[in-house]
């Protein structure tokens, strides 16, 4: 029978009445294959996961489909958000096969785990039919079964393994990896020069960095570029807020209408951080408007964030149709707008430009508001109040629609991004909306996801928390932690963030490596371990973990942490080749190769001067500070000794005479 019913994923829940008897991950299902010798179907997926669904639809619901898979096979439906690591390792083992992965994943194992077969998503007849060629031959040639599924567990295992790398006293220029990077640009769109489109926070992230640093125009053009494409709608909702996955074109204009939390919390911090920098009010406006979407769809009452919401809706026809919710025919819009609609179209490309398919328009602009308003001979301030009051009409109309599915689980990792995405945008606006969410946010994770025994949760549903967590999740909550503290000044943020860091040392650390592995020793052991260290759509647990170690090393005064970053990151940067693929480990080798400063902050109002301070674009500094003489911080021990404000600029441990003047502390940040 379909043992789904009893679990609390939306996702799981979605298969739940499938005539497939799905069970769910769990030890006592592979022993039970094996006591049974059935081969072992592994089907991962997600809730908001368009092709899951369709594949759930002709094959999963499809009772011949079903029949085959009862009879021969134990089939076990994983939801790859609450088990990262089973998607992890199944994943190589279908890239290894493939050449290729993607959702839904479909693994045909032993009944031990190790797997012989796999792919993505497959229509019915061509599922069906190798399923029942691979019963035939595990019952007729078993020997080569367990032959192959040895030596591609070997490939697994070989793939797990981090490149041994020379022992290097400084990082090799990576200006070369950056002039082969600058080949991949689009230039009239921005991003990739490639389809589908993804939009990679930490790829731009890195580059923003890079290219201010660096004084690297064409760098600096490329980010503003894809961040003002982004923007201008598709990919962006501009009636709603949020983004999407990504988009299946080079424009940035129809995406896969699935809506992550991690997607947009990185996309908050991305488009704050390009405030500081340019003061461009498109970015601002971005970050309101999501942040926006975040407050409406995806909090939960008690501080934490949803997950998900779901590409599919109900169409006008009560049918699930990808983006029903978000899509407008012209002749509504010519109904809704009246006397207005030939503006609206000219600005939101009501033509060819802005045409999808079946008559529905995915709205986009291709130009700013100032150009259009100096070509129509129109004010501009007049154009952007009907800009905002067509969005407002919108919007009024699309919410009474029927909505997408949301995934309403509580995850550990996605939630301290989100997190960080709050306090990004405090540095740049100085909202103190922003700050109180951060904060509610944060309590909720020590509150209910962190168990006294020191271990974080990595998900919260229905008043629980389960699953042990992952390297993603601490990384990424010790991340969040350092930023309170950053605008803040409140030191139990940095004890809370060294807390972890110890407990990860004790569970996660594999010294043969020097790395972290992604699950906790204490957790059962998969058929082959995991270390994340390339960047995905989110950064590589490691590389957060090393910039973690960074910058505590500096609150702490610890060598230790400090030799340990450095290791880790002087051990990956010479190995890339793709920098795509480890933006993130650049990033952290900026804070090794350039010349990174730390400020000081001693006064009664430390933290007011830190908010002028954030508020500017500073990606080389390290920002401490206190109102308290007895500071429990190695790295502020006597340094508050006047009743005057004191400010420290130091650089590698050294600091400069302090100075009582904010203004010239200020232009010495600027020239450095």
């Amino acid at each position: 029978m379909n043992e789904l019913s009893q679990q609390s994923s939306p996702y799981l829940l979605q298969h739940a009445n499938n005539p497939v008897h799905w069970k769910a991950w769990h030890a006592k299902n592979f022993e039970l294959a094996q006591s049974h010798n059935k081969l072992i179907i592994i089907s991962v997926g997600y809730s908001a996961c368009h092709w899951c669904h369709v594949m759930e639809h002709e094959t999963f619901e499809n009772p011949e489909a079903a029949n085959v898979m009862n009879q021969h096979f134990i089939n076990i439906k994983v939801d790859r958000e609450e088990h990262p690591d089973v998607d992890a390792v199944y994943m190589k083992a279908v890239q290894i096969m493939t050449g290729r992965g993607g959702w839904p994943m479909n693994v045909v194992c032993l009944p031990n785990g190790k797997p012989i077969w796999g792919g993505t998503y497959f229509r019915k007849e061509e599922w069906t039919e190798t399923l029942e060629e691979l019963q035939q031959m595990y019952r007729n040639q078993t020997e080569k079964v367990l032959d192959y599924a040895e030596k591609l567990h070997n490939g697994i295992m070989q793939s797990s393994l981090i490149p041994k790398a020379e022992k290097i006293d400084e990082l090799p220029s990576i200006e070369p990896l950056l002039e082969k990077w600058k080949k991949s640009f689009d230039h009239e769109f921005g991003g990739y020069a490639k389809a589908p489109k993804f939009m990679m926070p930490n790829n731009l992230s890195f580059l923003l960095k890079y290219g201010h640093l660096k004084n690297d125009s064409e760098i600096l053009n490329h980010v503003n570029l894809t961040l003002q494409k982004m923007a201008f709608g598709g990919l962006f909702d501009v009636v709603g807020g949020g983004f999407s996955r990504y988009s299946v074109d080079l424009k940035w204009h129809v995406p896969h209408f699935e809506k992550m939390l991690y997607d947009n919390a990185q996309l908050v911090s991305l488009y704050s951080e390009a405030y500081r920098l340019t003061k461009n009010n498109l970015f601002q406006e971005v970050v309101e408007k999501t942040l926006t979407f975040i407050d409406r769809e995806l909090s939960h009452e008690s501080g934490g964030f949803f997950s998900a919401l779901d590409a599919d809706s109900l169409n006008a026809k009560n049918h699930l149709e990808e983006g029903a919710f978000y899509v407008w025919t012209k002749n509504e819009l010519q109904k809704l707008l009246n006397s207005d609609f030939d503006l609206f179209a000219k600005i939101f490309n009501i033509n060819d430009f802005g045409y999808w398919e079946k008559g529905n328009y995915v709205l986009i602009q291709n130009r700013s508001l100032e150009e259009i308003a100096s070509h129509e001979k129109i004010d501009l301030t007049s154009v952007i109040a009907n800009k905002k009051s067509w969005e407002e009409k919108l919007f009024e109309v699309r919410e009474k629609r029927k909505k997408p599915r949301l995934d309403n689980k509580i995850l550990t990792s996605w939630n301290a991004i989100m997190i960080s995405g709050y306090l990004d945008a405090y540095k740049s606006f100085a909202n103190e909306k922003y700050l109180a969410k951060a904060e509610k946010a944060a309590q909720f994770i020590i509150d209910n996801l962190w168990h006294e025994n020191g271990n974080l949760f990595h998900s919260y549903q229905n008043k629980t928390a389960a699953i042990n967590g992952y390297l993603e999740d601490y990384c990424f909550v010790i991340e969040a932690f350092i930023k309170l503290y950053e605008v803040t000044f409140e030191e139990k943020w940095l004890q809370k963030a060294k807390q972890l860091v110890n407990y990860c040392l004790d569970y996660f650390y594999e010294k043969n490596s020097g790395f972290f592995l992604f699950a906790s020793r204490s957790n059962e052991a998969l058929i082959a371990p995991h270390f994340e260290i390339e960047d995905n759509v989110i950064s590589a647990s490691n590389s957060v973990m090393a910039e973690n170690l960074y910058k505590l090393s500096i609150y702490f005064e610890n060598d230790y942490f400090l030799n340990l970053s450095k290791k880790m990151t002087y051990h990956v940067i010479p190995l890339i080749d793709y920098p795509s693929a480890f933006a993130n480990w650049l990033n952290v080798g900026m804070w090794f190769s350039e010349k990174c400063y730390e400020l000081v902050i001693c006064d009664d109002f430390a933290e007011k001067y830190a908010t002028k301070i954030n508020q500017r674009y500073f990606p080389n500094l390290v920002l401490a500070g206190t109102n308290n003489k007895d500071s429990n911080l190695p790295f502020l021990k006597n340094k508050l000794t006047s009743e005057k404000p004191q400010f420290y600029l130091c650089y590698q441990k050294t600091c400069t005479k302090p100075t009582e003047s904010f203004e010239k502390i200020l232009r010495e940040l600027l020239e450095k």
